[in-house]
């Protein structure tokens, strides 16, 4: 271990030397994933071990975004296929998650709730609900909290806001239909008034998107990375950045 802690600093240090001034993404979306199989391989007999590391890392990983200048970071921490978990385990995960949304908005954090938080237990919903409203406005970096969250449910979501905005100004179907525009379910999203996220990152080796972000990740750039999410180091945050800034970004063109 002594050996491989100056080799690790001298690889993170030279990491940083190429990025240099290589262009930062404002927007890192990231699927926190491989908590349970982290602590199974770690011999934790407590997969809720693994959701507790995992609820750690984000801390450090909020800081080197901070670092690099980062605007936006979204945090996918519950799927809505996830609410379907046994109670003996989804319990314990919703209170870790209610502690770190609690932590945010203790340090500071500019929190945003994104979710279909009405399916979620009252104290989950009511805790997100007031981390956001207690954290708006906050200067730097924007936290978006994703709780129950679903790409299609978002879609779904902000689809059912804008017709019922455009009823209540007495906008007929047909009207609607003949006007609709990207823009318009855009600002309804969950994100909306966020630029879409230039970055995409999965812990764990998966390389799928499991829904995450389907509307905003039309142009982002995919990174799937191997180690669990407990275990991911500053080192492979600055892999993610290195393979961003070596991507050609042409957008159709």
């Amino acid at each position: 271990m002594g050996l491989r802690d100056p080799l690790y600093w001298l690889y993170e240090r030279r990491l940083e030397r190429k990025l240099g001034d290589a262009d930062t993404p404002r927007h890192v979306g990231v699927i926190l994933d491989g908590n349970r199989r982290w602590a199974r391989i770690s011999g934790l007999g407590d997969i809720n071990r693994g959701h507790e590391a995992g609820a750690d890392k984000i801390f450090e990983l909020l800081g080197w975004c901070s670092e690099r200048g980062v605007q936006v970071v979204t945090l996918w921490l519950l799927s809505t296929d996830n609410l379907g978990r046994p109670p003996k385990e989804l319990e314990p995960l919703l209170r870790i998650i209610e502690n770190t949304v609690i932590r945010l908005r203790d340090e500071g954090w500019n929190v945003n709730p994104m979710g279909a938080l009405d399916l979620l237990p009252d104290s989950t919903a009511r805790v997100m609900k007031e981390a956001g409203a207690a954290t708006s406005g906050e200067p730097g970096l924007i936290v978006n909290v994703a709780v129950g969250y679903g790409g299609r449910r978002e879609i779904a979501d902000a689809v059912r806001s804008l017709l019922a905005e455009e009823a209540a100004k007495g906008t007929t179907i047909e009207e609607l239909a003949e006007r609709l525009d990207l823009e318009h379910i855009a600002e309804h999203l969950y994100t909306r008034g966020q630029p879409d996220p230039d970055l995409l990152i999965r812990t764990s080796g998966e390389q799928r998107l499991s829904g995450f972000l389907l509307w905003q990740s039309a142009h982002s750039e995919f990174y799937f990375c191997e180690v669990f999410w407990p275990a991911f180091r500053r080192v492979d945050f600055l892999r993610a950045l290195r393979a961003f800034g070596a991507r050609n970004r042409r957008f159709g063109s």
